[in-house]
């Protein structure tokens, strides 16, 4: 797995735009067998089922990215039954962690490995932990983290301080405090005049020219009952053909980080749902019948080697077909391994038409954005 990880580096790694992405990933599952499978949220349908959940790692670098690492999170339901985890093979060392704690698990692993990236990017389900986020930052990893609408935040340094005692009697104040108010990011974006929204072009996409509308400001976060404070960007996106789809973000990037990079970098994200979606249309990720601790790591490694293939892949041949995609690949595949059901010429002839509606489609968006 490592080497998966360093072979990516090498391909997307060492660049200023080069970034860990981590997000989570559930797959339904029947029964009761299958090792870290229980009653919890799961994202592919939207819903709490029976599911396994992993924590993934993503190493991204412009549009280009693919999986490095991951963690199978185990429910304390599981951790609680150790008779349950010695029949998946569960070593008995494995302790309860939380997804956050998988998810530092997996940034301290790659950088330990020394793999090259800018920043760490994580959705809502990790911004909401103050304690992951304030790990990051006494780490000294650059963070864009997503956090929910309800987030706090202070306009201005809220200086925590325990009250003075104001008499002999009775117990004397222990809990931190504030004079300063605090407000959601929704309440602060809502105050916001319309001319304070910047438009900008966060990258080039096969449906044209991606644009936002974007605020920014340094804003305080309190992260713990004491006097843990820190001053940081708050990053807030709106969809230009959609104004009530908003995005909130925070980030540790430097003071002087322009709105255009934040942006970019806050938008980056997108790229670990790919990654997902290749792994499961293309590498199998979902496609699997095994139960136990070792099978399962086993699975998701051939994963990541197939998807580092199919990344090879895509950039030896990027100058030939730049349009070239994983189901290509795949199709490619099963013309030029043993089993031979179509012809060469009708392999590459098909590819031709499908790449070249592909830039047809790309053209014609572009083409109405110039209209318009």
């Amino acid at each position: 797995m490592d080497q998966v990880a360093l072979d990516a580096d090498r391909l997307l790694g060492g660049s200023p735009d080069s970034a860990l992405v981590l997000d989570e990933s559930s797959l339904p599952k029947k029964g009761k067998k299958s090792v870290g499978v229980a009653r919890q949220w799961c994202g592919r349908l939207g819903k709490v089922d029976n599911c396994q959940v992993g924590v993934y790692a993503s190493l991204v670098y412009g549009s280009s990215a693919t999986l490095v690492d991951y963690r199978l999170y185990l429910p304390q339901e599981w951790i609680d039954d150790r008779k349950r985890c010695k029949s998946a093979g569960v070593p008995d060392e494995i302790g309860f962690q939380s997804k956050s704690q998988l998810a530092l698990d997996i940034v301290h692993h790659a950088r330990a490995l020394g793999i090259r990236y800018a920043w760490v990017g994580v959705d809502g389900g990790y911004g909401k932990e103050p304690l992951f986020l304030k790990t990051l930052d006494d780490d000294g990893e650059q963070f864009v983290a997503d956090v929910h609408k309800n987030q706090s935040i202070y306009l201005e340094d809220p200086c925590p301080y325990i009250p003075e005692t104001k008499s002999a009697k009775g117990r004397h104040p222990s809990l931190y405090k504030t004079d300063i108010p605090q407000m959601t990011v929704t309440k602060w974006a809502s105050e916001q005049p319309d001319n304070a929204w910047q438009r900008i072009t966060t990258r080039d996409s096969t449906k044209g020219r991606l644009q936002v509308d974007i605020l920014t400001r340094r804003v305080w976060v309190w992260l713990d009952k004491k006097q843990c404070v820190r001053q940081w960007h708050l990053v807030v996106r709106r969809e230009c053909d959609s104004q009530r789809t908003i995005k909130y973000s925070l980030s540790n990037a430097p003071a002087e980080t322009s709105p255009e990079r934040l942006a970019y970098m806050q938008g980056q994200r997108f790229f670990v749902e790919r990654s997902f979606q290749d792994a499961k249309e293309t590498a199998g990720m979902d496609h699997y019948q095994v139960r136990g601790w070792l099978a399962w790591h086993h699975h998701m490694t051939m994963v990541m080697m197939s998807m580092l293939f199919l990344l090879e892949t895509r950039t030896e041949q990027k100058d030939s077909y730049p349009l070239l995609s994983c189901p290509d690949i795949a199709t490619l595949l099963a013309l030029f391994l043993p089993r031979r059901n179509i012809t060469q010429e009708e392999v590459f002839r098909q590819m031709d038409v499908r790449h070249r509606q592909r830039q047809a489609s790309i053209d014609s968006a572009y083409s109405r954005q110039s209209d318009g």
